[in-house]
């Protein structure tokens, strides 16, 4: 890598940083070049040549963050042998991910995130491909082998991540509006214990 190469890889980290700070402390509204520009000390030049846009850069950070939970979501799946052991790992880590980037998790799970999500859908796929290719390939695996209920994968896939998004946005709601832990704010360590059994059932062929 040239100097100006590494040069620009820095400028460009300073940016999605400092972007990702203030999204979570100023929420969707407060992302703008302006805040983004001044958080980072980069000019508002170097952050078009970088990105194109404000959207060019949420997109990029979205995308950022996005690979890394796969990734740590995808390297937990390997390590397992079963399905069942394989929705315990998909639980444990996006929970232990969720409580450890906690703004990286406002961002993914924020409805600007979701919006693009939808309008992008293909794009998205296309640039996590080999990521997801391997949550459908143990999907199959386990389908075949009789472990996992004889439904179409993307079915499959809503009924464990769909619950599991659900308990993180409102622990991330919990939080944002400082929520008491007494009067009913979610824990991250029950959910982590309930429900990988609950949405095993779900899922399974023979949910004994």
């Amino acid at each position: 890598m040239s100097p100006k190469q590494h040069r620009g890889e820095v400028t460009a980290d300073l940016l999605l940083d400092a972007a990702l700070r203030v999204f979570a402390e100023q929420g969707e509204q407060g992302l703008t070049v302006n805040a983004v520009t001044k958080a980072s000390g980069v000019s508002l030049g170097s952050l078009y040549h970088h990105f194109g846009s404000l959207d060019g850069l949420y997109d990029a950070l979205t995308q950022r963050w996005l690979s890394r939970l796969l990734g740590e979501l995808v390297t937990a799946l390997q390590t397992t042998r079963t399905a069942r052991t394989g929705i315990r790992a998909i639980v444990r880590t996006y929970l232990s991910f969720v409580r450890e980037h906690r703004d990286a998790a406002l961002l993914l799970h924020s409805a600007r995130t979701e919006q693009r999500n939808m309008t992008q859908a293909r794009e998205l796929r296309d640039s996590q491909e080999a990521r997801l290719s391997v949550f459908a390939h143990w999907i199959q695996v386990h389908v075949d082998s009789g472990e996992l209920a004889p439904l179409p994968p993307a079915l499959i896939e809503s009924l464990v991540l769909g619950p599991l998004i659900g308990v993180i946005r409102r622990w991330l709601s919990d939080i944002d509006i400082d929520v008491d832990t007494d009067s009913g704010a979610l824990d991250l360590d029950v959910a982590a214990r309930v429900l990988p059994d609950r949405i095993w059932r779900s899922v399974a062929a023979d949910p004994k």
